[in-house]
Protein backbone atom coordinates (compact mmCIF):
# COMPACT_ATOMS: atom_id res chain seq x y z
CA UNK A 1 0.00 0.00 0.00
CA UNK A 2 2.75 2.47 0.94
CA UNK A 3 4.63 1.88 -2.29
CA UNK A 4 1.48 2.58 -4.32
CA UNK A 5 0.96 5.84 -2.42
CA UNK A 6 4.57 6.90 -3.03
CA UNK A 7 4.29 6.04 -6.73
CA UNK A 8 1.06 7.98 -7.21
CA UNK A 9 2.33 10.93 -5.17
CA UNK A 10 5.40 11.05 -7.43
CA UNK A 11 3.20 11.08 -10.53
CA UNK A 12 1.05 13.90 -9.21
CA UNK A 13 3.73 16.13 -7.69
CA UNK A 14 6.22 15.90 -10.54
CA UNK A 15 3.89 17.63 -13.06
CA UNK A 16 3.19 20.31 -10.42
CA UNK A 17 6.69 21.65 -11.11
CA UNK A 18 5.32 23.84 -13.87
CA UNK A 19 2.56 25.30 -11.73
CA UNK A 20 4.87 27.96 -10.41
CA UNK A 21 7.89 28.15 -12.71
CA UNK A 22 10.00 26.22 -15.12
CA UNK A 23 11.80 24.64 -12.17
CA UNK A 24 10.94 21.06 -11.34
CA UNK A 25 10.73 18.78 -8.37
CA UNK A 26 13.74 16.50 -8.31
CA UNK A 27 13.27 12.76 -7.88
CA UNK A 28 15.18 12.96 -4.62
CA UNK A 29 12.95 15.70 -3.23
CA UNK A 30 9.79 13.78 -4.11
CA UNK A 31 11.21 10.59 -2.61
CA UNK A 32 12.14 12.48 0.55
CA UNK A 33 8.65 13.94 0.81
CA UNK A 34 6.97 10.60 0.11
CA UNK A 35 9.12 8.81 2.71
CA UNK A 36 8.26 11.44 5.27
CA UNK A 37 4.56 11.22 4.53
CA UNK A 38 4.51 7.44 4.73
CA UNK A 39 6.79 7.07 7.77
CA UNK A 40 3.79 6.87 10.09
CA UNK A 41 0.55 5.18 9.15
CA UNK A 42 -1.23 7.52 11.55
CA UNK A 43 -0.21 10.51 9.48
CA UNK A 44 -0.77 9.39 5.88
CA UNK A 45 -2.20 6.43 4.10
CA UNK A 46 -4.00 5.96 0.84
CA UNK A 47 -7.62 7.19 0.97
CA UNK A 48 -10.06 4.36 1.67
CA UNK A 49 -12.19 4.54 -1.41
CA UNK A 50 -12.30 2.47 -4.56
CA UNK A 51 -10.17 3.94 -7.31
CA UNK A 52 -9.79 2.60 -10.79
CA UNK A 53 -6.20 2.00 -11.87
CA UNK A 54 -4.57 5.43 -12.15
CA UNK A 55 -3.65 6.28 -15.65
CA UNK A 56 -2.30 9.42 -17.11
CA UNK A 57 -3.64 9.86 -20.60
CA UNK A 58 -1.37 11.09 -23.38
CA UNK A 59 -2.15 14.05 -25.55
CA UNK A 60 -3.31 12.13 -28.55
CA UNK A 61 -6.38 12.44 -30.77
CA UNK A 62 -9.40 11.19 -28.90
CA UNK A 63 -11.70 8.53 -30.35
CA UNK A 64 -15.10 9.39 -31.86
CA UNK A 65 -17.83 10.14 -29.34
CA UNK A 66 -21.38 11.36 -29.20
CA UNK A 67 -20.21 14.92 -29.89
CA UNK A 68 -19.23 15.65 -33.49
CA UNK A 69 -15.50 16.24 -33.92
CA UNK A 70 -12.98 16.52 -36.70
CA UNK A 71 -9.25 15.98 -36.76
CA UNK A 72 -7.35 19.13 -35.89
CA UNK A 73 -5.71 20.89 -38.79
CA UNK A 74 -4.06 23.48 -36.56
CA UNK A 75 -0.32 23.93 -36.91
CA UNK A 76 0.13 25.67 -33.57
CA UNK A 77 1.82 24.19 -30.51
CA UNK A 78 -1.61 23.05 -29.31
CA UNK A 79 -2.19 21.05 -32.47
CA UNK A 80 -0.66 17.98 -30.90
CA UNK A 81 -3.27 17.99 -28.17
CA UNK A 82 -5.91 16.04 -30.01
CA UNK A 83 -8.80 16.48 -32.42
CA UNK A 84 -10.64 19.76 -32.52
CA UNK A 85 -13.96 19.87 -30.69
CA UNK A 86 -16.55 21.45 -32.99
CA UNK A 87 -19.53 21.68 -30.67
CA UNK A 88 -20.46 24.68 -28.54
CA UNK A 89 -18.70 24.98 -25.17
CA UNK A 90 -20.24 26.68 -22.16
CA UNK A 91 -18.22 28.14 -19.29
CA UNK A 92 -19.75 29.11 -15.95
CA UNK A 93 -17.68 31.08 -13.43
CA UNK A 94 -15.07 33.57 -14.63
CA UNK A 95 -12.93 34.24 -11.60
CA UNK A 96 -9.18 34.01 -11.15
CA UNK A 97 -9.13 30.54 -12.75
CA UNK A 98 -12.19 30.37 -14.96
CA UNK A 99 -11.44 33.52 -16.93
CA UNK A 100 -8.04 32.44 -18.32
CA UNK A 101 -9.33 28.91 -18.93
CA UNK A 102 -12.23 30.21 -21.02
CA UNK A 103 -9.90 32.62 -22.82
CA UNK A 104 -7.60 29.76 -23.81
CA UNK A 105 -10.57 27.93 -25.31
CA UNK A 106 -11.43 31.04 -27.33
CA UNK A 107 -7.84 31.45 -28.49
CA UNK A 108 -7.90 27.84 -29.70
CA UNK A 109 -10.90 28.62 -31.89
CA UNK A 110 -13.63 27.07 -29.75
CA UNK A 111 -17.21 28.36 -29.88
CA UNK A 112 -17.59 29.50 -26.26
CA UNK A 113 -20.62 30.80 -24.38
CA UNK A 114 -20.02 32.35 -20.97
CA UNK A 115 -21.88 33.33 -17.80
CA UNK A 116 -20.85 34.88 -14.51
CA UNK A 117 -22.81 36.32 -11.60
CA UNK A 118 -21.06 39.64 -12.18
CA UNK A 119 -21.64 40.21 -15.88
CA UNK A 120 -18.79 42.71 -16.22
CA UNK A 121 -16.34 39.83 -15.76
CA UNK A 122 -17.63 38.45 -19.06
CA UNK A 123 -16.88 41.62 -21.03
CA UNK A 124 -13.28 40.90 -22.03
CA UNK A 125 -14.28 37.40 -23.16
CA UNK A 126 -17.21 38.75 -25.17
CA UNK A 127 -14.77 41.18 -26.79
CA UNK A 128 -12.58 38.18 -27.62
CA UNK A 129 -15.48 36.46 -29.39
CA UNK A 130 -17.47 34.67 -26.70
CA UNK A 131 -21.25 34.54 -26.65
CA UNK A 132 -23.13 35.48 -23.48
CA UNK A 133 -26.22 33.97 -21.88
CA UNK A 134 -28.02 35.42 -18.83
CA UNK A 135 -28.17 32.21 -16.75
CA UNK A 136 -26.45 28.83 -16.29
CA UNK A 137 -29.60 27.17 -17.62
CA UNK A 138 -29.43 29.19 -20.83
CA UNK A 139 -25.73 28.38 -21.27
CA UNK A 140 -26.30 24.65 -20.79
CA UNK A 141 -29.31 24.66 -23.13
CA UNK A 142 -27.31 26.30 -25.91
CA UNK A 143 -24.12 24.23 -25.58
CA UNK A 144 -23.00 20.65 -26.15
CA UNK A 145 -20.75 20.60 -23.11
CA UNK A 146 -20.64 23.01 -20.18
CA UNK A 147 -17.70 23.64 -17.84
CA UNK A 148 -18.12 25.14 -14.37
CA UNK A 149 -15.38 26.71 -12.23
CA UNK A 150 -16.84 27.89 -8.93
CA UNK A 151 -15.23 28.97 -5.66
CA UNK A 152 -16.77 26.51 -3.19
CA UNK A 153 -19.29 23.67 -2.79
CA UNK A 154 -22.19 26.02 -2.10
CA UNK A 155 -21.60 27.99 -5.28
CA UNK A 156 -21.06 24.82 -7.31
CA UNK A 157 -24.41 23.40 -6.17
CA UNK A 158 -26.28 26.66 -6.71
CA UNK A 159 -24.96 27.19 -10.24
CA UNK A 160 -25.64 23.59 -11.22
CA UNK A 161 -28.88 22.85 -9.37
CA UNK A 162 -30.34 26.14 -8.12
CA UNK A 163 -32.87 28.51 -9.65
CA UNK A 164 -32.04 28.79 -13.35
CA UNK A 165 -29.22 26.32 -12.70
CA UNK A 166 -27.45 24.39 -15.44
CA UNK A 167 -29.53 21.29 -14.75
CA UNK A 168 -32.54 23.00 -16.29
CA UNK A 169 -30.71 23.26 -19.59
CA UNK A 170 -29.22 19.77 -19.62
CA UNK A 171 -30.51 16.68 -21.41
CA UNK A 172 -29.48 13.64 -23.46
CA UNK A 173 -26.48 14.30 -25.71
CA UNK A 174 -25.04 16.97 -23.41
CA UNK A 175 -22.23 16.92 -20.88
CA UNK A 176 -21.38 18.84 -17.69
CA UNK A 177 -17.78 19.12 -16.51
CA UNK A 178 -17.27 20.57 -13.03
CA UNK A 179 -13.68 21.75 -12.64
CA UNK A 180 -14.31 23.34 -9.22
CA UNK A 181 -12.57 22.07 -6.09
CA UNK A 182 -15.35 20.58 -3.97
CA UNK A 183 -15.86 17.59 -1.70
CA UNK A 184 -16.99 14.21 -2.98
CA UNK A 185 -20.47 14.54 -1.50
CA UNK A 186 -21.06 17.76 -3.41
CA UNK A 187 -19.72 16.26 -6.61
CA UNK A 188 -21.97 13.21 -6.30
CA UNK A 189 -25.01 15.40 -5.63
CA UNK A 190 -24.38 17.47 -8.75
CA UNK A 191 -23.65 14.32 -10.75
CA UNK A 192 -27.00 12.77 -9.82
CA UNK A 193 -28.91 15.91 -10.76
CA UNK A 194 -27.15 16.14 -14.11
CA UNK A 195 -27.46 12.46 -14.94
CA UNK A 196 -31.15 12.42 -14.04
CA UNK A 197 -31.66 14.65 -17.10
CA UNK A 198 -30.01 12.07 -19.35
CA UNK A 199 -26.80 14.08 -19.67
CA UNK A 200 -23.30 12.93 -18.72
CA UNK A 201 -21.16 14.22 -15.85
CA UNK A 202 -17.44 14.52 -15.25
CA UNK A 203 -15.72 16.00 -12.21
CA UNK A 204 -12.37 17.48 -13.18
CA UNK A 205 -10.83 19.62 -10.41
CA UNK A 206 -7.58 21.22 -11.46
CA UNK A 207 -4.19 21.32 -9.82
CA UNK A 208 -2.54 24.64 -10.57
CA UNK A 209 -3.10 28.32 -9.90
CA UNK A 210 -3.44 31.55 -11.87
CA UNK A 211 -0.26 31.36 -13.97
CA UNK A 212 -0.72 27.72 -15.04
CA UNK A 213 -4.33 28.56 -15.93
CA UNK A 214 -3.12 31.44 -18.09
CA UNK A 215 -0.44 29.29 -19.73
CA UNK A 216 -2.67 26.25 -20.33
CA UNK A 217 -0.57 24.18 -17.93
CA UNK A 218 -3.19 22.86 -15.51
CA UNK A 219 -3.49 19.26 -14.32
CA UNK A 220 -6.98 17.75 -14.51
CA UNK A 221 -8.00 15.10 -11.96
CA UNK A 222 -11.09 13.61 -13.54
CA UNK A 223 -13.70 11.03 -12.58
CA UNK A 224 -17.17 10.11 -13.76
CA UNK A 225 -18.44 9.21 -17.23
CA UNK A 226 -15.43 7.99 -19.16
CA UNK A 227 -17.13 8.59 -22.50
CA UNK A 228 -17.45 12.27 -21.58
CA UNK A 229 -13.80 12.27 -20.53
CA UNK A 230 -12.86 11.05 -24.00
CA UNK A 231 -15.16 13.59 -25.61
CA UNK A 232 -13.66 16.61 -23.85
CA UNK A 233 -10.07 15.36 -23.88
CA UNK A 234 -9.01 17.84 -26.54
CA UNK A 235 -10.59 20.69 -24.57
CA UNK A 236 -8.74 19.62 -21.44
CA UNK A 237 -5.55 19.57 -23.48
CA UNK A 238 -6.11 23.18 -24.53
CA UNK A 239 -6.41 24.24 -20.89
CA UNK A 240 -3.88 21.87 -19.33
CA UNK A 241 -0.68 19.90 -19.69
CA UNK A 242 -1.91 16.57 -18.32
CA UNK A 243 -5.07 14.74 -17.29
CA UNK A 244 -5.77 11.76 -15.08
CA UNK A 245 -8.89 9.59 -15.16
CA UNK A 246 -9.57 8.18 -11.67
CA UNK A 247 -12.78 6.20 -12.03
CA UNK A 248 -16.02 6.88 -10.19
CA UNK A 249 -17.28 10.31 -9.15
CA UNK A 250 -15.69 11.45 -5.89
CA UNK A 251 -12.22 10.13 -6.61
CA UNK A 252 -11.13 13.24 -8.49
CA UNK A 253 -12.36 15.45 -5.66
CA UNK A 254 -10.57 13.32 -3.07
CA UNK A 255 -7.28 13.35 -4.97
CA UNK A 256 -7.41 17.15 -5.32
CA UNK A 257 -8.06 17.62 -1.61
CA UNK A 258 -5.13 15.38 -0.66
CA UNK A 259 -2.80 17.31 -2.98
CA UNK A 260 -3.92 20.69 -1.63
CA UNK A 261 -3.73 19.45 1.95
CA UNK A 262 -0.05 18.63 1.38
CA UNK A 263 0.54 21.98 -0.31
CA UNK A 264 -1.03 24.00 2.50
CA UNK A 265 1.00 22.20 5.14
CA UNK A 266 4.21 22.69 3.17
CA UNK A 267 3.59 26.43 2.93
CA UNK A 268 2.92 26.73 6.67
CA UNK A 269 6.15 24.91 7.53
CA UNK A 270 8.11 27.00 5.03
CA UNK A 271 6.71 30.15 6.64
CA UNK A 272 7.90 29.01 10.05
CA UNK A 273 11.36 28.42 8.62
CA UNK A 274 11.59 31.91 7.12
CA UNK A 275 10.58 33.55 10.40
CA UNK A 276 12.95 31.42 12.44
CA UNK A 277 15.85 32.30 10.15
CA UNK A 278 15.06 35.99 10.63
CA UNK A 279 14.81 35.55 14.40
CA UNK A 280 18.25 33.93 14.71
CA UNK A 281 19.90 36.41 12.35
CA UNK A 282 20.20 34.24 9.25
CA UNK A 283 19.40 35.88 5.92
CA UNK A 284 16.03 34.40 4.81
CA UNK A 285 16.94 35.01 1.16
CA UNK A 286 19.88 32.65 1.61
CA UNK A 287 17.55 30.16 3.28
CA UNK A 288 15.33 30.20 0.20
CA UNK A 289 18.35 29.56 -2.01
CA UNK A 290 19.62 26.73 0.19
CA UNK A 291 16.22 25.06 0.31
CA UNK A 292 15.88 25.41 -3.46
CA UNK A 293 19.12 23.48 -4.01
CA UNK A 294 18.60 20.72 -1.48
CA UNK A 295 16.65 17.50 -1.18
CA UNK A 296 13.45 19.35 -0.26
CA UNK A 297 13.63 21.64 -3.28
CA UNK A 298 10.22 22.62 -4.62
CA UNK A 299 9.25 25.26 -7.20
CA UNK A 300 6.71 26.64 -4.74
CA UNK A 301 9.49 27.55 -2.32
CA UNK A 302 11.73 29.06 -4.99
CA UNK A 303 8.96 31.20 -6.48
CA UNK A 304 7.05 32.22 -3.37
CA UNK A 305 10.04 32.60 -1.03
CA UNK A 306 11.53 35.88 -2.31
CA UNK A 307 8.12 37.59 -2.24
CA UNK A 308 7.39 36.27 1.24
CA UNK A 309 10.68 37.71 2.53
CA UNK A 310 9.53 41.09 1.16
CA UNK A 311 6.04 40.63 2.69
CA UNK A 312 4.49 40.73 -0.78
CA UNK A 313 1.68 38.32 -1.62
CA UNK A 314 0.33 38.79 -5.17
CA UNK A 315 -2.63 36.48 -5.47
CA UNK A 316 -2.18 33.32 -7.51
CA UNK A 317 -4.16 31.05 -5.17
CA UNK A 318 -6.29 32.92 -2.61
CA UNK A 319 -5.66 32.10 1.03
CA UNK A 320 -9.38 31.65 1.65
CA UNK A 321 -9.46 28.87 -0.94
CA UNK A 322 -6.50 27.10 0.66
CA UNK A 323 -8.29 27.15 4.01
CA UNK A 324 -11.46 25.87 2.36
CA UNK A 325 -9.54 22.96 0.86
CA UNK A 326 -7.96 22.11 4.21
CA UNK A 327 -11.40 22.13 5.80
CA UNK A 328 -12.71 19.78 3.13
CA UNK A 329 -9.65 17.54 3.50
CA UNK A 330 -10.32 17.27 7.24
CA UNK A 331 -13.90 16.27 6.49
CA UNK A 332 -12.65 13.65 4.02
CA UNK A 333 -10.26 12.25 6.61
CA UNK A 334 -13.00 12.16 9.23
CA UNK A 335 -15.21 10.15 6.87
CA UNK A 336 -12.65 7.33 6.90
CA UNK A 337 -11.48 7.80 10.53
CA UNK A 338 -8.07 8.99 9.34
CA UNK A 339 -6.17 11.27 11.75
CA UNK A 340 -4.35 14.13 10.01
CA UNK A 341 -3.00 16.21 12.92
CA UNK A 342 -0.54 18.24 10.84
CA UNK A 343 -3.27 19.32 8.44
CA UNK A 344 -5.60 20.06 11.35
CA UNK A 345 -3.05 22.39 12.96
CA UNK A 346 -2.35 24.00 9.59
CA UNK A 347 -6.04 24.64 9.04
CA UNK A 348 -6.22 26.56 12.33
CA UNK A 349 -3.31 28.74 11.21
CA UNK A 350 -5.05 29.63 7.95
CA UNK A 351 -8.21 30.46 9.89
CA UNK A 352 -6.19 32.88 11.99
CA UNK A 353 -4.80 34.42 8.79
CA UNK A 354 -8.35 34.91 7.52
CA UNK A 355 -9.27 36.66 10.76
CA UNK A 356 -6.50 39.18 10.03
CA UNK A 357 -8.15 40.08 6.72
CA UNK A 358 -5.76 38.11 4.50
CA UNK A 359 -8.40 35.99 2.75
CA UNK A 360 -7.99 37.47 -0.72
CA UNK A 361 -4.19 37.58 -0.70
CA UNK A 362 -2.08 34.67 -1.92
CA UNK A 363 -2.02 31.69 0.41
CA UNK A 364 1.65 32.42 1.13
CA UNK A 365 0.34 35.32 3.26
CA UNK A 366 -0.22 32.72 5.97
CA UNK A 367 3.25 33.76 7.16
CA UNK A 368 1.68 36.96 8.46
CA UNK A 369 -0.45 34.99 10.92
CA UNK A 370 2.74 33.44 12.28
CA UNK A 371 4.46 36.83 12.33
CA UNK A 372 1.59 38.25 14.38
CA UNK A 373 1.82 35.37 16.85
CA UNK A 374 5.55 36.01 17.16
CA UNK A 375 5.00 39.69 17.97
CA UNK A 376 2.39 38.81 20.58
CA UNK A 377 4.84 36.52 22.34
CA UNK A 378 7.58 39.14 22.55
Amino acid sequence: MASVCIHNLHRLLLPLSDNYSSLRFTDSSILSMAMALTSSSSIFRCPRFHVSPLRRTPRSPRPPSFFSTIASSQTSEKAGKGGEFTGRVGFLGLGIMGSPMALNLLKAGCDVTVWNRTKSKCDHLIDAGARYEPSPADVAASCNVTFAMLADPESAIDVACGTNGAVKGMGPGKGYVDVSTVDGTTSKLISKQIKDTGALFLEAPVSGSKKPAEDGQLIFLTAGDESLFQTVASLLDIMGKSKFYLGEVGNGAAMKLVVNMIMGSMMASFSEGILLSEKVGVDPNVLVEVVSQGAISAPMFAVKGPSMVKASYPTAFPLKHQQKDLRLALRLAESVSQPIPIAAATNELYKVAKSYGLSDLDFSAVIEALRAKLKQSE
